[in-house]
């Protein structure tokens, strides 16, 4: 027994340890082990006890072929696809943290390993086999091989949402095999040593903590697939409008509903973006008639370098946060599985945002972590852990709801929340410790004269000005932390045409930069997107607060003549794009890469006519259970850096998802 004695990984010494030949009971729970050394050896290891550490990956288990008994509880990276891998790699082994799992692992080694190899087999005929020439140089078999150890991963899916990082771990083995088998070539001896994606347990119950829930069960929402039919087609539409002085009614969510019969491109447009999945997570209570649901944020993972949450597969992330009801919901969007679902029974929430930060795992090590924020009407914010599935803390930011989040791009810590009491408050949110405590300060408070919706950071100076779209106009603030006035009024206020003349007075529902200088905002003015030069309309050098400058305008957008509210925008600046949704259910995009160039020159003039969009997408028909949503309106729609996938979030618990073609 090693128990209770503080045990870090690199206390438990091969030498020592190669020497007990005969040992065959271990008890190393309680203590501070990361990972096991990969060079214990312990031949005739029989049962293991590890609860209670920090252990983040179980395949260096393998070296102890002969285990019976493994317990690993309350190793809170350990995930449901972590059982898998042990029942797979030991074929000794019979109780898994005191369960029985003979059954269950015979399942896991033969039939699960028989289906996954057909599906490799089968994947590889048809589609890679005729892509290598019979006489073919190294070259093109470490070509082939890397585009279908890729494909393969990505595209052969089994079982349930829950497993797929035990599902991908397997494809890659049973991938890498069948090449060394068939066309020779040499095994990648470390296929376990990949990072996790840490999905969550086969239960749906709620934990006490506010962890994750998989919603995409199997066996949750099969039963009612078949009844979500999609066709993307154009339809008619009764025009009725909501009054749109307040935010929408908003309500709840949890199960989902997949429309996944195959959708093809529509005939009557040319379509860049292919729709992928169309998802009822955020239903109330799980019911699948919450049609009222309204959806309003999404932000992408960002990839980390080493991070427990790394995709192999892909480059840029695909995971997505979604907001909206009583639920926070992290989304694939590669395969439409949910991911993780966090719920707060009497919440509503309007807004998350990301943030990387690098925590203390041991005295020694260090690690970066993505954390969530997440905030609504109990001007809460939620900060969750995503791969430890822990909600870990909360800021009581505000006494009413909170409208917007987002962090800081140059100080992770830094979170500004912007409210319905007319303030945008910046919070240092810590670190959080190895046992999760941190301590959040609150570091400025900008005051405004009316409600905040939207507000952005100046790319060329995210540290000095903030600005933010408001129900009563467009603001900027100086929030440079060494200037010592705590409470802040705003510095400026922009007015924009209208009619004849310029106007400071008008809701602003959508602001996002375009690039380093050019805002993009949505005013109340129906019809009416306006991109304009931040540098060219501020003046950085005039003396005092609340002075009235002029946006000097680049361009219009053309856009929909409706007068709904709060159908925010986005941009993606990589590829030089500007999203908005409208009040039929389709999103207006828009590619301005021919405008930016001369747009930055110091003369660059004003586009004279206003832009049209580059594509419309039209929001398909779908049918759940023979019948289609009510009217759709486009809240939100975002696409990751890259442009990949566009994920659309509507007024009717909907939130679809587009893949570029």
């Amino acid at each position: 027994s090693l128990s209770k004695l503080q045990l870090k990984t690199g206390d438990l010494d091969p030498r020592l340890f190669s020497r007990l030949r005969h040992l065959q009971k271990l008890d190393l729970s309680d203590n501070l082990l990361d990972k096991f050394p990969n060079s214990l050896t312990l031949p005739d290891l029989r049962v293991l006890n590890c609860n209670n550490n920090k252990l983040e990956d179980v395949t260096a288990l393998k070296q102890f072929p002969l285990l019976e008994e493994l317990t690993y509880e309350n190793n809170v990276y350990l995930t449901l696809n972590d059982d898998y891998k042990v029942m797979f790699l030991l074929q000794n082994l019979r109780l898994l943290n005191g369960k029985d799992i003979t059954k269950l692992a015979n399942h896991v080694r033969r039939v699960n390993s028989r289906k996954l190899t057909s599906k490799v087999t089968a994947h590889w005929e048809k589609f890679f086999r005729d892509q290598l020439p019979e006489k073919h140089t190294a070259e093109q078999v470490k070509s082939i091989k890397k585009k279908f150890l890729q494909s393969v991963q990505t595209n052969v899916v089994y079982g349930p949402s829950s497993l797929s990082e035990f599902t991908r771990w397997r494809v890659k083995m049973i991938a890498e095999e069948f090449l060394a088998y068939s066309l020779g070539l040499e095994l990648n001896s470390d296929t376990e040593q990949e990072e996790k994606t840490d999905e969550n347990e086969e239960e749906s119950t709620e934990s006490p903590r506010e962890a994750a829930e998989d919603v995409a069960q199997v066996g949750d929402f099969s039963s009612y697939i078949s009844n979500v039919t999609v066709t993307p087609s154009k339809r008619k539409r009764n025009h009725s409008k909501s009054s749109p002085g307040n935010k929408r009614s908003k309500t709840q969510a949890n199960t989902e509903e997949e429309a996944a019969l195959n959708p093809k491109k529509s005939s009557h447009e040319d379509v860049s973006a292919e729709p992928l999945h169309f998802l009822q997570c955020h239903s109330k209570g799980n019911s699948r008639e919450d049609f009222k649901t309204q959806l309003w944020s999404c932000v992408f993972e960002p990839v980390l370098d080493s991070g427990a949450r790394k995709d192999p597969i892909v480059s840029s992330s695909r995971t997505v946060a979604t907001c909206g009801g009583e639920s926070v919901c992290l989304i694939d969007c590669e395969t439409g599985t949910v991911l993780k679902k966090y719920k707060v029974a009497t919440e509503e929430f309007f807004s998350v945002a990301w943030t990387t930060l690098t925590m203390v795992i041991s005295d020694s090590r260090r690690k970066a972590h993505n954390i969530l924020a997440a905030a609504g009407r109990r001007g809460i914010v939620k900060l969750i852990h995503v791969a430890a599935d822990f909600c870990y803390g909360e800021i009581k930011a505000h006494k009413k709801p909170i409208a917007t989040i987002c962090f800081s791009p140059t100080q992770e810590t830094h979170l500004f929340t912007a409210s319905y009491d007319k303030r945008i408050a910046l919070w240092d949110i810590g670190i959080p410790d190895c046992d999760y405590n941190f301590k959040a300060s609150q570091l400025l408070v900008l005051e405004t004269v009316s409600i905040p919706l939207r507000i952005a950071l100046v790319p060329t100076c995210p540290e000095q000005y903030l600005l933010a779209g408001c129900e009563d106009g467009c603001f900027a603030w100086n929030i440079q932390l060494d200037k010592g006035q705590k409470s802040r009024p705003f510095e400026a206020i922009f007015q924009f045409p209208d009619e004849e003349s310029m106007t400071t007075s008008h809701r602003v529902d959508g602001l996002a930069f375009l690039n380093y200088d050019v805002v993009v905002s949505k005013s109340s003015k129906p019809g009416c997107i306006y991109l304009w030069s931040w540098s060219r309309s501020f003046d950085a050098k005039g003396k005092g607060c609340q002075r009235t400058m002029s946006a000097v305008i680049l361009a219009e957008l053309e856009w929909s003549t409706t007068d709904m509210s709060y159908l925010t925008l986005s941009t993606c600046p990589a590829k030089e794009y500007v999203f908005c949704g409208d009040e039929k259910g389709s999103v207006w995009m828009y590619n301005l890469s021919s405008y930016t160039t001369a747009w930055g020159s110091a003369k660059g003039k004003r586009s004279e006519k206003r832009i049209s969009p580059t594509q419309i997408l039209q929001w398909p028909e779908l049918r759940v259970n023979g019948e289609q949503p009510p009217e759709i309106l486009v809240n939100n729609v975002v696409a990751d850096p890259a442009f990949t996938y566009l994920v659309v979030l509507t007024s009717v618990n909907i939130t679809g998802i587009w893949k570029k073609s």
